[in-house]
């Protein structure tokens, strides 16, 4: 838009301007408008000032974040994912689901084994369904998909964060601008290098949400995520640090007794009778098995393969699990009704003997040979 008159036609007042002297003002000369005055204050020194204060409180605040145990990584954001989801080829091997198929399974030792590098699409408390629909829908694919199944993320009913989460990243994959490309390829170097640019823990929105806010009548305070504990890198690898994975540290201990309120089924709302939420969700878990069996179907017409694995779960989680998505309400009725081969770690002994550290995910070097012991399961699950 054209500023040649904003002057004129604001008709600014005098106190944002300056009067032309009577010098500048002489008779027949051209008009003078109005100008600012620029303050004669040293500009250089401010801006040496103000660039060292910048750097002192980035510096300051970097040092307290590593000082309580973060470091570099990539944030996990739509935009990783969906640089990731194009590099899917008609006939790749993919990972989905949620974040045990994300820290537990390594990429090399799977290429090793199946002679192609997996592409990682699971996302942490992500439900797989939204991806697998997206593949399902995709006609050019007609690769191999495995897919880490945890009942309580993978039969997440509509409008939850994990079919949230799942549901934005395939949106952006669809809807992504060259902007939001750029910019995440600008990210990447920065987040590799500094520890506070965490955008799901250390921005002021996610810290206001850790302060402690006691539950009260009409208004539940939910269960906290588990807090910084591994490493992402550009092929969205998911790495559990050393701190986590040392036994009987305190962010270990921590994260353990975290879990179990994110896997506890939350109580119904006093709003809705008991009965009628309870067959709301027995309508959305039957509706999720139809329309995994439709989206395994088309798959399969196509010449695509999927195989279900269910990866290693320890201690008090693990109890839970067992007690609130027992296996044959969950696993069984899955691999039934969608005809899809699967793996379950408690049916083979060389896959039981694994330790979470944390209770959910294994640490890096466990992933790795449990990875390597998977892939003759996986070969003959899929007919390799």
């Amino acid at each position: 838009s054209s500023t040649s008159n904003f002057k004129r036609i604001l008709q600014l007042p005098r106190l944002f301007f300056r009067k032309p002297t009577e010098a500048e003002s002489v008779h027949g000369g051209p008009p003078l408008e109005f100008e600012r005055p620029i303050p004669q204050i040293p500009w250089r020194g401010i801006t040496v000032v103000v660039v060292l204060i910048v750097i002192t409180a980035a510096s300051a605040w970097e040092f307290y974040c590593r000082s309580i145990g973060y470091g570099p990584t990539l944030n996990d954001n739509e935009d990783l994912w969906t640089i990731t989801r194009q590099r899917v080829t008609p006939e790749s091997v993919v990972i989905i689901g949620d974040s045990r198929g994300w820290y537990d399974l390594d990429l090399d030792e799977l290429q090793k084994g199946l002679g192609k590098r997996p592409v990682q699409l699971a996302m942490g408390g992500g439900c797989g369904y939204p991806v697998l629909a997206d593949l399902a829908d995709d006609k050019t694919f007609h690769g191999t998909i495995i897919c880490s199944f945890v009942p309580r993320l993978f039969f997440a009913p509509p409008g939850t964060p994990p079919m949230e989460r799942g549901e934005k990243a395939v949106r952006r994959s669809h809807t992504q601008t060259p902007a939001q490309r750029a910019s995440q390829y600008l990210a990447m170097p920065l987040e590799e290098h500094v520890a506070f640019l965490k955008q799901q823990e250390l921005t002021l929105d996610e810290l206001l949400k850790r302060l402690p806010i006691p539950n009260r009548p009409g208004a539940l305070v939910p269960p906290r995520g588990p807090p910084y504990f591994g490493t992402l890198d550009r092929e969205r690898r998911a790495r559990m640090i050393e701190e986590c994975a040392r036994p009987g540290s305190e962010l270990q201990k921590r994260i353990q007794q975290i879990w179990l309120p994110l896997f506890t089924p939350p109580p119904p709302p006093t709003y809705i009778p008991k009965d009628v939420f309870m067959a709301k969700m027995k309508d959305a878990i039957e509706k999720r098995f139809r329309d995994t069996v439709a989206a395994v179907e088309k798959l399969r017409a196509r010449g695509g393969k999927v195989v279900f694995v269910r990866l290693p779960v320890s201690g008090g989680l693990k109890a839970l699990e067992d007690k609130t998505t027992p296996r044959n309400q969950t696993w069984d009725p899955l691999l039934q009704g969608t005809g899809a081969p699967g793996i379950y770690f408690e049916d083979f002994p060389e896959l039981t003997g694994f330790n979470c550290p944390e209770w959910s995910h294994l640490s890096a070097g466990d992933s790795v040979e449990f990875s390597k012991r998977l892939v003759p399961h996986l070969r003959i699950a899929l007919q390799m």
